[in-house]
């Protein structure tokens, strides 16, 4: 299937998954993670009516950004990856949105380089899984409080990644309590679910998800 099948497609699963769940597809943002994808299929996903693109590592994003910086404003850049505190002034620079601040540091950092508002999603560990990143649910409240004193930081929600498992079944009760916790704090905004689990992370409640593998097939490695 071509780029714009596979994003029809992924549509139509998200419209349908919305329907099961009471909610407009309006309310979900399709987020194409474009690792390891050359500019030429990230300007066919364009094509295809994708605006809102996330990346994982900077090093990689900064060269596509700068080559697709004539479709600005027209398209929104997402950092979905783990971000490391001494590559903070990069990220201001160059995306629309950070998805992954995982520590009150690197808030911190990312409010001192940035010179307007930054959206962040906080990242929550809501699983405890040492190889992932994100905040333990024990210092989410105390850490999102002292995050929202910060200038130039607008929270806008949380996000995590959920545990790789062959029945996205398995990670539902995951999903719920990430939306429980956002509800909770009363902030808007869940980034939750991939091409593997998507479908029940909009069931729960998900408004952004980051899809790859559904729109531009297998990566190659890297």
């Amino acid at each position: 299937m071509s780029i714009e099948q596979n994003v029809r497609d992924v549509e139509r699963r998200i419209a349908h998954a919305c329907e099961r769940a009471g909610r407009s597809p309006d309310e979900v943002t399709l987020v194409a993670v474009t690792k390891t994808i050359a500019v030429p299929a990230i300007e066919a996903a364009f094509n295809a009516g994708i605006r809102n693109f996330g990346e994982n590592r900077l090093q990689e994003a900064k060269p596509k950004i700068e080559q697709l910086a004539s479709l600005r404003p027209d398209l929104t850049w997402h950092m979905v990856g783990h971000l490391q505190t001494n590559k903070a002034k990069t990220a201001v620079d160059i995306f629309d949105i950070i998805h992954s601040v995982d520590s009150l540091r690197l808030a911190e950092t990312l409010s001192g380089r940035a010179q307007k508002n930054l959206p962040v999603l906080i990242e929550v560990n809501i699983s405890a899984e040492a190889t992932k990143s994100g905040l333990l649910l024990p210092e989410v409240d105390e850490t999102i409080r002292q995050i929202g004193r910060l200038p130039h930081i607008e929270i806008l929600g949380l996000m995590t990644i959920a545990p790789w498992v062959s029945d996205a079944e398995e990670v539902r009760p995951v999903f719920r309590q990430l939306r429980q916790l956002r509800d909770a704090l009363g902030l808007r905004h869940l980034s939750m679910g991939m091409t593997d689990d998507f479908e029940v992370a909009i069931e729960e409640g998900a408004t952004l998800v980051r899809i790859g593998r559904a729109i531009f097939g297998e990566r190659r490695p890297g």
